[in-house]
Parts: structure tokens; sequence; C-alpha cells
């Protein structure tokens, strides 16, 4: 009996030690999630379930065209079904060319043109985020100039700052993706709009593929208003063409070091989504599961 005692009280001494340490284990747990892009029509149950088999936790979604309520309760409902958070909706009105010939003058709300047509889509969808219960909306809001003083600039400040403050009012949060501006003008934008309710979407290739930054450089200067990622990985513009964007690449095949940026992101707090975009052909589900657990390795290293 005394060593069956003994027994007993060891074994409640080891369980003792070990509770805190799974306890510390769990709280040490990441609060980043990883998503990736889907779309907002079609069967959105089956379109949930099938991002919950595959791993993920998150998800941003296209705007859909049929804003519905009917739409919105299926959202609604998958989302809580699933435990798949929704970290954005994504729309870009209007007509888009994406290289750097005709891309300034069509994308987003840079662009004098076609501006009018252009906000009525993004209230549309600031209105679908706050009945959808969707933190924020995210977009290319186009080549933003580098030069403050221009009027182009400062116009665009102004419709950017009505954007802001309708979503704002609405508990709507605006992100810009990166990638058709420098950080720095990026972060001035994002001063001179002023509402607080502005952040970033941070495309790791599109900083590359722009030619604008070297995203693990890019972090370091705006990754405190960093919240959501892009997982995409790609390659600066070709000297021989310096017309058409650089290329997208597997992850981690480009020259985005997801290693160091998510060191970074992690070393500032980062408790958003990392969302993998791939828009190359050759896209399939063994790609999408397979980045996933690359990025899953790297946050829990980190």
């Amino acid at each position: 009996m005394k060593t069956l005692r003994t027994l007993v009280s060891l074994l409640l001494i080891a369980l003792a030690l070990g509770m805190p340490q799974r306890s510390e284990a769990k709280k040490n747990a990441s609060p980043i999630t990883i998503g990736c892009i889907v779309s907002g029509e079609g069967d959105v149950d089956a379109t949930f379930k099938n991002l919950q088999e595959m791993g993920f936790t998150s998800c941003q979604i296209g705007l859909p065209g049929n804003r519905s309520q009917e739409t919105i309760d299926k959202l609604k409902a998958a989302r809580q079904k699933y435990g798949i958070k929704i970290t954005t909706v994504i729309t870009i009105p209007g007509r888009c060319v994406w290289d750097f010939m005709e891309g300034p003058s069509t994308i987003g709300l840079a662009p004098v043109e076609g501006r009018e047509e252009k906000m009525k889509v993004y209230r549309e969808c600031v209105d679908f985020c706050q009945k959808a219960g969707i933190p924020a909306l995210h977009s290319h809001f186009g080549f933003i100039p580098e030069d403050p003083s221009t009027e182009q600039y400062k116009s665009f400040i102004v419709v950017m700052k009505e954007l802001a403050t309708y979503a704002k009012e609405r508990g709507v949060d605006i992100y810009f993706e990166t990638g058709q501006e420098t950080p720095t003008t990026l972060l001035r934008t994002i001063k001179d709009i002023g509402t607080g309710n502005c952040f970033i979407n941070c495309d790791t290739a599109n900083l590359l593929l722009y030619g604008k930054a070297n995203p693990t450089d890019a972090i370091r200067q705006f990754g405190h208003l960093v919240r959501d990622m892009h997982a995409k990985d790609g390659t600066y513009p070709s000297a021989d063409d310096p017309y058409h964007l650089g290329h997208e690449k597997p992850i981690p095949e480009g020259d985005v070091d997801f290693p160091a940026i998510i060191k970074l992101l992690k070393q500032q707090g980062y408790t958003g989504a990392i969302t993998i975009e791939y828009e190359m052909s050759d896209r399939t589900a063994d790609y999408m599961v397979k980045t996933r657990k690359y990025l899953q390795k790297l946050i829990d290293k980190y």
C-alpha cells in the first residue's frame, strides 16, 4: 500500500507539473490564421466545407454580385458552421489593366476618370461588409502619385477620405493592397486621409512584381499597419521588359523571404491572417494545402 500511495503521489505531482506546460503551450499558440481567397457566389456551404477540410481557418471573399440578405445569411451560417473567419471583402471595380502602361489610368480611385461609378460600388461593398459582419473592405485603390503636391494626389486624398469616413460610420475598415506605390507613399497617404480606419493588406509578391520595394524591408517600415497579408511569391520586373509586371511564382520559388517576413510580423505582434493568393493557371488543392503547411511551420517556428 505504501508503494502504491507513493506511486499515486508521484503521478499526481507529475500531472500537476505537466498541467502548466500544457496550459502555457495553449496560451502561446499563435492567433494568426491561414486562409485563401474564395468567391462569395455559388454554393457557399460547400466552399466553406472545402476550406475546413483543407485545414484553413480564414478567408477573404470576392464581393458577390448577388448582395441580397439571402447571400448574407448563407455567409453567416457557413462561417459559423465551419469556424472560418472572413477577414475582408475584395472588390476592384471598373476596367483594370495590370501593367505599367495602362494601369495608372485604369485601376482604382487614383485615376480621376470613373471615380463616381467606382465610389458607388465601394459604398455598396462597405454596406455589404456592415450587414454581413465582415470587418474590412480591401482593394487596389490605384497607382498613388508619388508627388503629394499634384492635384491628382490631393483629389485622391479627398475621395479616399470620403470613402473611409463612410466606412468608419458603419464600423468597417479600409485595407490598401500593396504594390502600386512605394511604402513611403502608402504611409503618407494613410496619414493624410487621417480617419483612423485605413490599414494595409500586404501583398508580398506585388511589392516585387511592381518593382516598388523588397517586401521584407516594406514590413519593417509599415508592419504596424498590416492587418492582412497575401502570401504570394514572385520576381521583380524583367530588365528587358519594363512595360509589364514581374512574374508570379509558386511559394517559395520566388524572391519573397517568407521566413524573414513571418518572423518580423510576429516580432511586431501581428495577430491577423495570412491569406494565400495564387493566380497562376496550375493552382490545385494540393498546392494550397502544401503551402498552408509550409506557412504554418514558419508561424510555429518563430
